[in-house]
């Protein structure tokens, strides 16, 4: 297996009930050939895991983190505080959820020096993007497949935009 196609991003979550959220960041980077592992890391339920996960993630070659997580949300930033990996935090809409904003603002509000990029509730595609461009600023052929994947969202918005254009009103 050559480099350019190793594990480069972890894809971490607290339950197995955040998967259909953080499948978005998995299809998107099996897109534009990212590689990825993806596993189930508490920080309430297991937090040995969770720093044995985050202390060898380097070492094992990974690059970046994206870590989903909703009510208290502190998988991201425990994450962040144990590796200096970069790790994008996905806040996730729990059934136990203050309707997410608990896991908002829990994985937002780090305290300075221990960042924690954060996307939207349940935007685990735009983490997966983030992940990608940041790899991509180290790699030409996914700077490419990056570049490519944004044309052709700007192409989806112009076709729409064609299409309302000239409906009948």
């Amino acid at each position: 297996m050559n480099q350019e196609n190793r594990t480069k991003v972890g894809i971490i979550m607290g339950s197995k009930s955040d998967l259909p959220v953080m499948q978005d960041a998995i299809e998107v980077l099996k897109k534009l050939g990212v590689a990825f592992e993806v596993s189930i890391v508490s920080a309430h339920r297991t937090p040995e895991r969770m720093y044995d996960y985050a202390k060898s993630a380097a070492t094992r070659g990974l690059k970046v983190i994206i870590a989903g997580a909703g009510g208290a949300a502190h998988l991201p930033g425990m994450v962040a505080s144990i590796t200096h990996l970069p790790v994008i935090g996905v806040p996730v809409k729990s059934s136990n959820s203050i309707d997410g904003w608990d896991s908002v603002l829990s994985i937002l509000q780090m305290p300075n020096g221990i960042p924690v990029a954060t996307v939207a509730l349940n935007a685990a595609k735009n983490a997966g993007i983030l992940a990608a461009q940041i790899l991509a600023t180290s790699s030409e052929d996914l700077a490419a497949a990056v570049l490519a994947f944004k044309a052709d969202l700007k192409a989806k918005v112009e076709e729409t935009a064609e299409e309302v254009e000239n409906m009948k009103f």
